[in-house]
Order: structure tokens, then sequence, then C-alpha cells
């Protein structure tokens, strides 16, 4: 691996930063969700995935849980594949907004802007913005086949998961329409919202969003595939997305103390990108007060630590 981290090492402080981590108890499950607040709060994994597309794991990393804010990073994926990275920054943007993934305010400080295609508001744009507009059926596949390919797996729509949030998205319904009114969305704003809805119900294991995390830090091959998913000159814009955003408003203290440009989801995944190195991944469901797993957190921070290997190393 480029970053000069062995796959020994790798794996030994994967096992020891599970053992360490297993018993904490900390933060609580998403409970604005009806669905993320009956989930096992005991359950946890780590994953990852080498460049060789080899898989290490330890703990629960076949269990199937709610992607989530995830599914930001492979729409923003796909709409980079479509458009190219300067376009994207014209019609969405890559700045960190400072403020909760679900900001209304963000927008209207950003005069106008969605920000970046990492929070709630950038991200319906982006949903907007996947071709052919206005045909919902053929944009939901251009979705679904995109997240296939980046984790090597066909993920189901967790139904239960998506009715919850199509009760209870209230304030992406505001944001939706809100874009629609400074002309920032760029398809039918409730048809947007409900794709939206949809990706983020989408259920994941901890070993398929390494894969995808690999593929980010293989400069678009999947490792496991072998397949060119994207093009190499997307690779640097994506990590530097999630190096300003993946943690929202607790982005800086993420990456002081991790090195490690990653994106949480409130259904307690976390995957994290080592470009040249690896993608890896965590499940625990409980989150602290910004929406990030705690335990995962903790997992991740301690291997990146110990191995000395974060982007902004010089090593």
């Amino acid at each position: 691996m480029k970053s000069g981290v062995t796959k020994e090492q790798l794996h030994s402080l994967i096992d020891e930063a599970y053992a360490k981590y297993k018993s904490y108890n900390g933060g609580k499950n998403a409970d604005y969700i009806p669905y993320l607040a009956k989930v096992d709060s005991e359950l946890f994994g780590i994953a990852a995935c080498l460049p060789d597309g080899q898989i290490i794991q330890v703990g629960d990393c076949g269990e199937r849980f709610g992607i989530e804010s995830i599914s930001k990073v492979m729409t923003a994926i796909l709409i980079l594949k479509l458009y190219g990275a300067e376009t994207i920054l014209d019609m969405i943007g890559a700045d960190a907004t400072g403020m909760p993934f679900n900001s209304i305010m963000a927008i209207l400080l950003e005069k106008n802007h969605p920000s970046t295609p990492l929070v709630n508001a950038g991200a319906i744009a982006a949903v907007s913005l996947v071709q052919p507009v206005g045909n919902k059926e053929l944009k939901w596949k251009a979705i679904v086949d995109n997240m296939r390919e980046l984790c090597d797996a066909p993920l189901p729509l967790i139904d239960e998961l998506y009715k919850s949030e199509s009760a209870s998205n209230y304030n992406n319904r505001s944001i939706a329409w809100l874009l629609k009114h400074y002309n920032r969305i760029y398809d039918d704003p409730e048809l947007s919202l409900d794709l939206y809805t949809r990706q983020c119900s989408m259920g994941v294991t901890a070993r398929e969003l390494a894969i995808c995390g690999a593929t980010i830090a293989n400069d678009g091959i999947n490792p496991v595939s072998k397949k060119r998913v994207f093009s190499k000159a997307l690779a640097p814009k994506i990590t530097a997305m999630l190096a300003s955003v993946g943690f929202y408003e607790h982005t800086g203290d993420w990456m002081f103390t991790s090195g490690l440009p990653a994106k949480s989801g409130v259904g307690g995944g976390i995957m994290g990108v080592l470009p040249g190195g690896f993608g890896i991944a965590t499940f625990s469901p409980p989150l602290d007060a910004s929406g990030n797993s705690v335990k995962g957190q903790k997992a991740l921070r301690y291997i990146m630590q110990r191995l000395d290997a974060g982007i902004y190393n010089s090593n």
C-alpha cells in the first residue's frame, strides 16, 4: 500500500480497536426516525478493504443497516461522472456549512447555494441532477446501479425505513421547496425528495462500505470487482469533500484527531478513505449530538493514530 501500512499492521489494529471499544457505552440511536430507534444498539463491526481486494473484518460486518447520509457520497460520485467537477462546483458547491447537516439557515447564509452534495440541501439538489430529468424510474435505476458498482453488491431498499423517513421528513421537504424558490433544484422537488429519501433508506453492510471507500482510495477502480467505476481525476475531488464536511460541523475536530477523510450516517455507519491505502468502515448505531457514531469514531481514531498514516502525514 502507498501509505506504507501493511496488511498485518492494519489487521492487528482493527482487532485491538474492536476489543477495546466493543463494550463501550455512549451516545444513543437516532430517534427522530422511528425505525432507527429500534436498531440493536449493541451491534458493532469494523471492516477494511485493501487495494488488492482483500477484506479484513471483525464483529457485525454482515449486518445490514440504513446507509443514510453515506449515500450522499455515492450520488455525488454519480453526478460528478455525469457533469464534471467544475459544473458541480457551480451548480451545488463544495463548501462546508459549519452547521448541522439538515440546516435551512445554511441555504440562506450561503446566498441561495446548496453548499456541498454531502449535506441535505446539496444532496437533494444532487439527486435532482441525476439523468434523465423527470423520469423517476430511470433516475432511481441510475442511483442503484451506481451504488452496486461502488460496493460490488446490490443494496436492497429497507422498506420500513423508507416509510418511516417519508412520514417524518418535514424539514427536508422545506429544504427542497426552498431550493426550488432559489432555482437551485434541477428537477421536480417532490420527485427529487422522494428519491433522496429512498437512497438514504438503502441497506448496506460495513463490508460493502469498506469496498466503496477502497474504490475511492484506489482512484476509482473497485479493488474487488477490478472494474473502473469513475475516472482517476475525480478521486481527489471526492476525498476533498469528505475531508471538508464528512462529519458536518465537527469535521475539523475529526480531521485534526484522525487525519482520515470519512462520511458518517445516522444509521450508525462511517466510511473512511485513505488515498492510496485502503477503505475502512464501522457500524455502531449510538450517535453523538451531531449524528456521528460514537463507537465508530473512537475505533477509527484509535486505528489511525496508531498507524500514523493520515492524509496530512508526510510518510
